[in-house]
Formats: structure tokens, sequence, C-alpha cells
């Protein structure tokens, strides 16, 4: 029997806090992704305030909100040189570095914040000559050792942290002083915090309900602890928030580390062995059907990964256990292809296949593509189609009512083989005839649960074969995490005669660089090459979502508004004046944006402005030129997806990122290292590295805004691999949540999910 968690309380890490807290708190706390017991043990503190030991911490940066712990070096009353009065001037200095701290007013606390007092103090941060200053924090002066009570305290500050102190010294009077005096502790946690949720709130909310936890079973035996040299959670949780050494808080972070990864192999180990027992059609090679008439057909030879790959797949396609594969590669490297084989053998035998894209322009362009690579073959009850051609249907939300209707009607019938479309497809009134196959690209835009809508369109009793693909290469770590329930193929290998793609960084505030970007696109467009011109923003926007987006833009370091899609077009119209130009984005209905991308493909466009529509799969191999307008607004990946739109056709591919942050800057020296290496997995671990892990596990949290806490997925292989075996190893013992509340709890703590997440497939 595991060790049990918590202590003689009533609450159980899954109660909601808006029935254990003071309802505003619930609230506030809520705001921060908290809305459990269980989420908010596991909110680890972000340094901790330590007397005599100096602390690593990051630089804050300006418009941070930080929580410091200092001793007053200076207090100096300064009389203001524009109107009457004085201002106080404190300088703090927390054995990290020293802080400047500003009060206006100071006729009350100018007798209180003197040289020598222990201080707390929490604000918004400016920058001024290098140095960190606060205006106007809230503030407290916290008692030295043997002191008795909070001596004085500052704006909001005062009721939190008088309650803080009141409860300690009532858990301290009790039958079980486990709480300890809130600020005679040597070390006191520091929380990320907002100005509506302060770090002495969040504090004050975790010792409730650490006072209050019920014992739980421990998710680890005394066993498995002990092989893994493993504190149990209860004394994790303790030693992350109440801790009396440093080795107390490594402790508990190596405990709450494995919990986190142990938490999410769970439910991929779970997801994996219920689809095991679920059951699909086997697909086998028919011979001289759709598949094998394509393959005469391709006036290429296949590459080896290409063949590997499709070995994988055809191998799993022909049992009765559906498959379920991830397919990732470089850009370029020809997944697609890869997919339509496969889609093709699955209609040999009858069934029907659907591809699910992440944007209409993706699904149109998966629809021309298509429809060119199976040319005859792909027109089934149309004049001139092929013998067994089979038809390829489009469904997207904004066609036309009479379009959608004649579409959900070849799909329900089955008279169509391939049905591509968006989010469309997942809607209650999309009924397939027999759906033998899935293909989701761009895997990471959508959910888990959504990737299980489409598999829940099969025939009754049978789930279909799963195959997501994407281009973003992924790191070993996160394909663990992620998608570790899915086999995994990797195409590295790319097609025969595809060019490199030199990338370069441009300046955007040197005048002489940009006239020679635009002589650049002119040069490639009348060598009858084309040009792709992309920004981050359409510009359009009117009243209140103007001011929101001029907000975001500017945010807290003053950055210039982006240059918008609408203004781009006049400039790039004006310097290039002898060249056919045309704007393409998401606003656009569907069949403009449909027929813009038609006529650059048909190279009736030599210039093609556009939003990021064009990220993914879009390909025109004639384009060998991409110019990113404010490049440092974009993701790496969405960089690399972007340079991968060019180099497409055997003629060698050059973009250029334009910026006007400063060179020395760590965006502009993110983009240098994203213009000097074309390899994806590099970008992949760059990418994950200016992240993290929140945006990369969205998927995995079935909508829930939790984010790793303890656990990097750069640096935590061996952690993750260990959770992975070991959660295996129990699932196929027969494991169930209901039956383990332990693993339950870290569970739903950690990813934001109940036990019935795990009976979806």
């Amino acid at each position: 029997m595991s060790d049990p968690v918590g202590g003689g309380g009533d609450l159980t890490p899954a109660m909601p806090l808006a029935e254990v807290l003071d309802a505003e708190v619930a609230a506030k706390l809520g705001g921060l992704g908290l809305d459990t017991v269980g989420q908010l043990l596991f909110y680890t503190p972000r340094r901790y305030a330590q007397a005599g030991v100096v602390a690593a911490d990051e630089t804050p940066e300006p418009g941070d909100w930080i929580t410091i712990v200092g001793r007053i070096t200076k207090a100096d009353l300064i009389r203001m040189k524009r109107r009457n009065g004085q201002f106080l001037k404190v300088r703090v200095d927390d054995d990290v570095r020293v802080y400047e701290a500003s009060f206006f007013n100071p006729r009350y606390i100018k007798n209180k914040l003197r040289p020598g007092a222990r201080v707390m103090m929490a604000g918004k941060v400016s920058l001024y000559q290098g140095r960190v200053q606060l205006s106007h924090p809230e503030w407290a002066v916290l008692p030295d050792s043997g002191e008795p009570d909070v001596a004085a305290v500052g704006n909001s500050m005062m009721s939190e942290l008088y309650a803080v102190e009141q409860e300690a010294r009532e858990a301290a009077s009790g039958d079980e002083a486990s709480l300890d005096d809130a600020f005679e502790r040597a070390i006191l946690p520091i929380y990320p915090a907002t100005k509506d949720v302060q770090t002495w709130v969040i504090w004050r909310a975790i010792r409730q309900v650490l006072g209050r936890l019920a014992p739980v079973p421990d998710a680890l035996s005394e066993q498995q602890r002990g092989q893994r040299g493993l504190v149990g959670t209860a004394q994790a949780w303790r030693g992350v928030h109440l801790p009396d050494s440093s080795a107390d808080v490594d402790a508990a972070r190596d405990r709450l580390r494995f919990d986190e990864a142990y938490a999410m192999q769970l439910i991929l180990a779970q997801r994996a062995r219920l689809g095991r027992a679920q059951t699909a059609r086997p697909c086998p090679h028919v011979p001289g059907g759709l598949e094998d008439a394509l393959r005469e057909r391709l006036p290429f030879t296949l590459t080896q990964g290409q063949e590997a790959v499709l070995g994988e797949i055809d191998d799993e396609l022909d049992s009765s256990v559906p498959m379920s594969r991830l397919l990732q590669g470089e850009v370029g490297s020809g997944k697609t292809l890869v997919a339509l084989l496969a889609m093709l053998r699955v209609v040999d035998n009858g069934q029907q296949c659907a591809l699910l894209a992440p944007t209409e322009v993706l699904a149109a362009q998966h629809l021309r593509t298509i429809r060119a690579m199976l040319g005859d073959l792909g027109i089934g009850g149309e004049l001139g189609a092929a013998e067994g051609a089979t038809s390829i249907t489009l469904v997207t939300g904004s066609q036309r009512t009479a379009d959608k209707r004649q579409s959900l009607l070849d799909v329900v019938t089955g008279t169509s083989g391939i049905v591509i479309g968006t989010h469309a497809l997942l809607q209650e009134n999309v009924e397939f005839f027999d759906l033998g196959l899935v293909v989701v690209d761009e895997q990471h835009r959508f959910g888990v649960e959504q990737r299980d809508v489409l598999r829940a369109k099969a025939a009754a009793g049978r789930v279909p074969h799963h195959l997501v693909m994407t281009a973003t290469p992924i790191p070993r770590t996160v394909a663990m995490t992620v998608f570790g329930d899915l086999a995994t193929s990797v195409l590295t290998e790319l097609p025969k005669g595809r060019q490199e793609i030199s990338s370069s960084v441009v300046p955007m505030g040197k005048p002489a660089w940009m006239n020679r970007v635009w002589e650049r696109a002119g040069e490639e467009v009348e060598a009858g090459r084309q040009v792709y011109v992309v920004c981050s923003r359409i510009g359009d926007e009117t009243g209140e979502k103007k001011a929101a987006k001029k907000e975001n833009d500017e945010g807290a370091d003053n950055r210039r508004e982006a240059i918008a899609l609408v203004d781009l077009y006049g400039e790039v119209t004006a310097r290039l004046p002898h060249c056919r130009v045309e704007m393409l984005h998401g606003r656009l209905p569907a069949d403009e944006k449909a027929a813009v991308m038609d006529a650059f493909t048909r190279g009736e466009i030599d210039v093609l402005v556009s939003t990021t529509v064009i990220e993914v799969g879009v390909d025109v191999p004639n384009a060998t030129v991409m110019v990113i307008i404010d490049a440092d607004r974009f993701g790496v990946s969405q960089l690399h997806q972007l340079r991968g739109r060019v180099g497409r056709g055997g003629l060698p591919g050059l973009c250029l990122l334009v910026t006007a942050v400063p060179e020395g800057s760590g965006a502009f020296r993110r983009l240098t290292a994203v213009a000097a290496t074309t390899d994806g997995f590099e970008l992949a671990r760059l990418d994950l590295a200016e992240r993290r892990e929140g945006d990369v596990l969205g998927e995995l949290q079935s909508g829930g805004s939790s984010s790793l806490r303890f656990l990097s997925l750069l640096d935590d292989a061996e952690v993750i691999a260990d959770a992975r075996d070991l959660a295996r190893s129990v699932v196929d013992d027969g494991f169930s949540l209901a039956d383990h509340p332990g693993a339950a709890a870290i569970v739903d703590a950690v990813v934001g999910s109940r036990a019935d997440f795990l009976d979806k497939s």
C-alpha cells in the first residue's frame, strides 16, 4: 500500500477552489489557470527569499510584476521640481541586486521605510539607466527574528499579510504546529504573480489548503519511490511551499517533476491501450488498384525515407488493430504523397478517407495538389475518369449552402472516397458512409478531443486508422510527452532536385538594405519567378479592435505597431510598379481566397502580399523569394514554415527576414539563429527553448490552461523516459485511475482533466 498524502483535513486535490476559498480569491486564482486544490499545490514559487543567500534570478523585464524581499539600505526624501511636495526614494537590497522604489505623498510611510528595515515590496518594473525601479509599489515591513508582528503595511497588502500571520499563529498554538509562523521562516516563497493576484494571496491560499488536506494514497509505492530516490508527494508539497532548507526545495522539485511526467504518460499509455483494444477494418494491398496506378504514374522515384515510412504504414493498415501514427518531417519532404498513397490503399478496400486541415487555404491547397497528382484517377463519376477512379470532395465552413449540401450528400452516400475539409468536418451533420482512415495535417492545430470526434464517425463497432502529420519537426522529448500514444515516423530526406534556401536578416532601419530587398524581388520577377511578401496583421481593424491591437503591439516594451497588410500592399505596388501584385488574408471570402491562390499558382500573379494563411501546405514551385516583414513577430516554427514555401521547384530559394528590432536584442539573435540553419529539428529545439512547454502541451491538456511547473522538455529526457516506462507497465497490468486516487490526483492537478478523459479513444 502506498503512503498517504496530506494530513487530517477534509480537502482532496480534485476539489474546486471555489468550494474551498473565498469566492473572490478563488476567481482570481482561476485567472491563473488554478481551479482545483491540486492545481494550486502544483503552482511552484518563482524563487525564494532566503536570508544571507544570493538566489539566482532572471533579470526583470520592463512591465513585469515582481515581488522582492530585502533590506532597505537608503531612504531619501526628495523635493519635487515641478510642483510642491516631496517623494520618498528607497533602495532595497535582496542580496541579488539593488532596487529603487519611489513613493509619493510619503507623510505616513516615511517613518516606516527606514534604512535597516526588512521589507517585502511588489510592483511593476521599469528600468532607468540599468536600474530596476518600482513606482509606488505595495509594501510591508516584515519582522526580523524574534519580532512578533508584521511591523507595518501599505496598500492592499495589509489584510492579506495580517491574515497569513494570524493563521500561522493559530496553527502553531493548536495540536499540530505544521505550518509554522509565516514570516519567521528562513525561506519565503515568491510566486509568479500579477497586479490582481499578489504572491501573498497565493501563499495564503496554499497554506490554507495544505492545512486542510485529507490523506490521499501516494501515486508511487514505497519501493517505486526508493528506486528513484524520491520523497512522497505530501512531503514534496510541503517542501516546495514551506521549505526549511534548500535541500527541501530540491527534493520537492525532483518529486513534483516526476509527478508531472508520470501524469501525462499515464494518460498517453491509457489512450494507447484503449486504442489497441479497439478494432479497425484491415486494408491489405489490392493489386492493380488506385495505389498501384498512382505509383506507376509518378514521374520520379520515391525517396528511401518515403518507402520506409510507407512500409510501416502498410503493415499497420493490413491489421485489425487501428493504426495510430505520427508522420513528421522537414518542409517539402513528401509527406502529402505518403499520405495520399495510404489513402488510396484504404479506398481500394472500399472505405473512405478524411483529410483534416486547419485552414480553408490549406484545405483548398490539398484539394488542388491531390487532384493534380491523381488526374483522371480522382474524378470518379465524371467524363474522362479512369477505370476504378475515386472522387474527391471538399467540405469547409464557408461553402455556399447548395455546394455544401451536395458535398455532404457525396460523403454520406460513399460517392466520395477522399474527403478534404477543415473543422467543418467535425460538425454533427457530417456523416460518412464508411470511414476507414483519418489523416490530420498540422496536428498541433487540433486538440485531442477534436481528433477523437472524427474517429467516432466510423461505422458502429469500428474505429478508423489514424495518421497525423506535422511539418514542424518535434524534439524527441516533446514527441514522447505530447504524442506518446502514437508510433512515430520521420522523413528527413528531401526529394531529388530540391534546392537549398538561403536566408538573411535585414534591419529595417537601413534604407540601402531595404532598397535591395525590393530590387532583389524585382529581379526574380523579371526572371519569370514569383515572390511572397508576408506580414503579421491585416490592418483594417476599427474601433475597439484597433485599440486592442495597438495595445498588444506596443505593450510594455513600447514596440512600434506592426506594419499592416493594407499598408504593405500599397508600398509593394509602389516599389514594384511593373509587377502584378495581389493580396491575400484570412478575412477574404472563401471563393476570393481560392481565386487569388489559383491565379498565383498559375503564374498570373507575380507578388503575393499575404498574412500567414500561406504558412503551411501551399505549394507553388515557381515561387523563389519569401520576404517576411516584422519577422520578429513570428515564432521560430512559423518562420521555418514560411521559408519552406520557396525553393520547391528545383530553383534556389531566398528568404529575407525584415525586422526593426535592435541588432543586439534577443529577438534579433533569434532571427539570426533561424537564418543560420534550415535544420528543422535544430529549429524545433530553439523554438521549444523560446516558447517553453506551455504552448506545446496545449493539445494534451484537453482545453486546460495549466502548464508545466517543474518538468523541462528540454532537459529532462531521462525523467520523461522513466515515467513513460513506468506508466506503460502499470497500464498494461490493468491500471485504472478509479482504483488509484493518488494517481488520479496528480493527473487532475497536472493536466487539468478528469478520469473520464481517459475513456476517450
